[in-house]
């Protein structure tokens, strides 16, 4: 009688053959599978995974170039609107002096043409100056309303008169126009 510990391990060398002739069956497949491609399909295997992955680089660059442009033209703009906000106040400082009266012919004309300079060297860095003209229509994404009057010679969200000019760099609004609005 055989005991316990035989039929044991009789089961397990059984086993372990078994795996063993499986293991040795599925390489004896690699071997035939890879000996019926012939070189110029595993030339075209080749040439198939360097065309996607020389695809995917392509197409990467193309995302990186297109995400840098972005971040340039951002960071142009953002500089522009900074160099602008320092600069305005010289603007509307020329402005306050072209609004005063003067003896002086000369020393106005000085300002105008100062003036006048100034706004071709905005227009020529890409600048629109928002104007408020009175009796136009108020927008409120362009024009900031910081007094409203009643006047029923004007329509209801008209601007009645503007106090400082706006500016507007591309799509960005650097500076709303300051307007006092009729109800």
């Amino acid at each position: 009688m055989e005991t316990k510990d035989s039929v044991e391990q009789e089961t397990v060398q059984q086993a372990e053959a078994a795996a063993a002739e499986e293991t040795t069956q599925e390489a004896a497949a690699e071997t035939t599978e890879e000996a019926a491609e012939t070189p110029e399909e595993k030339l075209q295997k080749q040439l198939d995974e360097l065309n996607d992955r020389y695809m995917r680089m392509a197409a990467e660059y193309d995302n990186y170039r297109k995400r840098a442009l972005k971040e340039r033209d951002m960071v142009r703009s953002e500089a522009t609107g900074k160099a602008l906000t320092a600069i305005l106040p010289i603007y509307d400082n020329l402005e306050r002096a072209l609004a005063q009266e003067t003896a002086d012919t000369e020393y106005k004309k000085g300002v105008e043409m100062t003036a006048r300079q100034f706004e071709a060297a905005l227009e020529s860095l890409g600048v629109e100056i928002i104007t408020a003209e009175p009796g136009s229509e108020f927008d409120p994404t362009v024009h900031n309303a910081v007094m409203h009057v009643e006047d029923e010679e004007l329509g209801e969200s008209c601007i009645a008169e503007c106090f400082q000019k706006g500016f507007r760099h591309g799509d960005k609004i650097i500076r709303t126009a300051m307007v006092k609005v009729a109800n």
